[in-house]
């Protein structure tokens, strides 16, 4: 029996406690056997000039996992050609790992979007989607279909990766906001100042 691994994608810039609620949840609240927390080095659809180094951001969420043995955090993308598509991600992710299955996690904003990401059909035919609900964003016209799971009761904080980082510029206290060993690293380097 094949286990199934969600993909968690995000620059997690930094990550923060709002992405850990949701990786806890889809790890331990549904189905799926592991969480993967795939940190992506560009977004084709993002400007990537306040983007912290690769390593540097996967080592704050490597840091914000610990050792809770249900989530792990992959470079997956950092070896792939730039920028990264999910579709080339997840054909990538079959061939090394062929006895896994593999799910995405995406918020109601992704869902709705979708339909503009590279090969769309080949996401929603393949793989199962495990939606959580983001506020102002109704999962749209996907919401109904067989491999998309809208999960209604996932906690969502309203925290933001950039709201983060402008307190961190400003010299303010982000205590609460990003898990504890986070906090440290960000207080112990320079990171987003």
């Amino acid at each position: 029996m094949s286990k199934t691994t969600g993909l968690f994608f995000g620059s997690f810039n930094p990550v923060h406690v709002g992405h850990m609620i949701i990786a806890n949840y889809m790890a331990t609240q549904t189905d799926l056997a592991e969480l993967w927390m795939v940190v992506t080095p560009q977004n084709p659809l993002k400007n990537k000039s306040s983007l912290a180094g690769n390593y540097d951001r996967l080592h704050l969420v490597q840091s914000a996992i610990g050792d809770n043995d249900k989530i792990q955090a992959s470079k997956i993308e950092f070896d792939l050609p730039q920028p990264s598509y999910t579709v080339d991600t997840l054909a990538h992710l079959k061939e090394k790992y062929p006895q896994r299955d593999f799910a995405l996690i995406m918020g109601s904003d992704n869902l709705a979007t979708l339909h503009k990401w590279k090969n769309y059909e080949i996401l929603l035919r393949d793989y199962k989607i495990f939606v959580y609900l983001r506020p102002g964003y109704a999962p749209g016209d996907l919401e109904n279909h067989e491999n998309v799971t809208v999960l209604k009761d996932v906690p969502l904080m309203h925290i933001s990766a950039s709201y983060i980082r402008k307190c961190l510029k400003a010299g303010h206290s982000v205590e609460y906001l990003v898990p504890d060993r986070v906090l440290k690293i960000l207080e112990d380097t320079n990171l987003y100042r």
